[in-house]
């Protein structure tokens, strides 16, 4: 086995642990459990009920939420037992993208472990909500697509990645989102050779080359970026609709419907996309009081010490892609800004910080970018995982139900009104 597989073996082992501790508390539905646990349960019913609960999402997170149901039973570890499996191979992914991008295994530790620290992954990752599926799809997605992106012949690695955006989507359509990315990338440079486009000063790192994938044609693209990620998305949709066209294309349309209405009724943790890289509004998973100056709560925010660099680390990688042509810069801000900006896009009013949750992963990538730029002392990356450690223990308290705080210390991590 090599030294990266081993590497990731030991992160995806660590993180899973790490994961799994308390993650039993509370024993009670916390947010959007109420949601899909019930839809969950419902799947392992031995016919196919009517009305099936939850449409408005596809099905595969659903679906690994009921076989943990039925392996660790109906109870808060079966519920949420698979968001620790996927949130620690979101994590692995983070490090598999680093390899691709940094050519070294400590710049590429150093992103999985400050997209840890995030604080974003972990409380996302020990409740069974559909987002951290979508993620873990769609980061080992992209991090195929990094690693096909400098290759001659990069068609498997590129139909790797359409099958996993496939499963992303199935889990919830945002993970069309990093799909979209990569095919506007590789319109863009097809777009680019087929106009004889060259650079006057053509350097090894440009992000652009005249020669890059000349054996990849539309038929490979149509395969890899169509019809591989569609096949694995309608696979998901089979052991609930069976073969039935009809109820395959109703599903769709239902999934459509409810996720580009405008007629949604507001939310007390509601908030729009332009305030999410500045931590304005967090949503709160639970607040529970549990003696005469104790709570247990979980906020979905963001450590402030990874969210907020990491606007000056994306200036960097910005200054890299337009001044130097860096092919690396240029996908961390392709995968940071395409999933954030999609739901500009997008019709419906109704947000949720959470929805940052994929570019808020992918800031890591930046971060450790900004980190090794020019001539700093690589210690600095380093002492920088370490401060970023400091404020996910500062935050801990309020990330994980099972370990409890008190009021002072509540009031003492609200720096701000709106967080409340």
């Amino acid at each position: 086995m090599s030294r990266s597989a081993v590497i990731a073996v030991a992160i995806f082992l660590c993180a899973h642990l790490i994961l799994l501790i308390g993650v039993s508390t509370p024993e009670k539905f916390v947010f959007d459990e109420v949601h899909y646990v019930p839809a969950a349960r419902q799947m392992l019913e031995p016919s196919r009920p009517r009305p099936v609960l939850n449409p408005m999402h596809p099905p595969l997170a659903k679906e690994l939420i009921a076989l943990s149901i039925a392996a660790f039973g109906d109870n808060a570890l079966g519920w949420r037992y698979p968001a620790t499996l996927f949130g620690a191979l979101a994590i692995v992914a983070v490090y598999l993208g680093g390899l691709a991008l940094f050519s070294a295994q400590a710049p590429a530790i150093a992103a999985a472990l400050i997209a840890f620290l995030n604080q974003m992954l972990f409380v996302q990752s020990r409740i069974a909500m559909l987002d951290v599926f979508a993620l873990a799809f769609g980061l080992l997605a992209s991090a195929a697509f990094m690693h096909g992106f400098r290759q001659r012949r990069p068609h498997r690695l590129f139909a790797l990645a359409g099958v996993l955006f496939g499963l992303a989507a199935a889990c919830k359509w945002s993970g069309l989102f990093p799909l979209g990315v990569c095919i506007v990338i590789v319109a863009t440079i097809r777009l680019m050779q087929a106009w004889r486009t060259t650079f006057a000063d053509a350097r090894p790192d440009d992000w652009y080359r005249p020669d890059l994938w000349p054996e990849f044609r539309a038929q490979h693209f149509a395969l890899c970026f169509a019809l591989l990620p569609a096949a694995a998305y309608l696979a998901t949709f089979v052991p609930l609709y069976g073969l039935s066209p009809a109820d395959l294309i109703e599903a769709q349309r239902r999934i459509f419907a409810d996720n580009t209405t405008t007629a949604i009724a507001g939310h007390t943790y509601m908030s729009s996309w332009p305030s999410w890289p500045f931590l304005a509004r967090p949503v709160w998973f639970l607040f529970d009081k549990t003696a005469e100056d104790r709570i247990a709560a979980v906020v979905f925010l963001g450590n402030p010490l990874v969210l907020w660099p990491a606007l000056l680390a994306l200036a960097v990688c910005l200054r890299d892609f337009i001044v130097a042509r860096r092919w690396d810069a240029f996908l961390i801000l392709a995968f940071y800004f395409g999933p954030y900006l999609a739901w500009a896009l997008l019709p419906r009013t109704l947000g949720f910080i959470y929805y940052y949750l994929p570019s808020a992963t992918a800031a890591s990538f930046a971060l450790v970018h900004a980190l090794r730029w020019g001539n700093l002392p690589r210690w600095l990356l380093w002492a920088y995982v370490a401060v970023a450690a400091i404020g996910f223990a500062a935050m801990l308290p309020i990330s994980a139900a099972f370990v409890g705080t008190s009021m002072q210390t509540f009031n003492r991590l609200m720096l701000f009104q709106g967080w409340i």
